[in-house]
């Protein structure tokens, strides 16, 4: 490859705020994801799971007695994923339990749509699952590790603050 045909290779970055918008669209577009957790002893735990947003947090449900109800309940933190290797959101989150009966009607309603219905399960199989963002990261390719944090303590950035990292 020549020097000038490899440089013209290498994809621009998105800006900050192509790429917030970006992980807004695919918030509310998308379904599924990866939920980490892990509390001590335990190590690391990872499912696939359905999932809603309401524009400020995800909401999912799982069985109650399952190691990620466990893991929640001794360490709130969590991380989430939404795409794949190549084009992904990344998301950093602090996570609460909500009883089935407790969660908004909206909430329940769309989250039907997209996975099974716990409130159709025997009471007490599931929790739902609040999942508030704390950082949000974005980023398609090595191109866009600078300028990935698009989200920090919960709030939409305006300029990056990353922009110094190298890959």
């Amino acid at each position: 490859m020549l020097p000038d045909a490899e440089i013209t290779s290498i994809p621009v970055p998105r800006g900050l705020a192509e790429r917030r918008t970006y992980a807004r669209r695919r918030l509310e577009s998308g379904f599924q994801m990866w939920l980490a957790t892990a509390s001590d002893g335990r190590g690391a735990h990872m499912i696939p799971v359905a999932y809603v947003w309401d524009g400020s947090a995800l909401y999912t449900a799982t069985f109650t007695k399952s190691r990620t109800v466990a893991n929640i309940k001794s360490n709130t933190q969590a991380r989430v994923a939404v795409g794949d290797t190549t084009d992904v959101v990344m998301v950093d989150t602090g996570a609460s339990l909500i009883d089935v009966p407790d969660i908004s009607v909206d909430i329940a309603e769309r989250y039907a749509k997209v996975s099974t219905d716990p409130r159709t399960r025997p009471a007490g199989m599931f929790v739902f699952l609040r999942l508030q963002p704390s950082r949000i990261q974005v980023w398609n390719g090595v191109h866009e590790f600078v300028g990935r944090t698009v989200m920090r303590d919960g709030r939409w950035l305006d300029r990056s603050i990353d922009r110094h990292d190298k890959p």
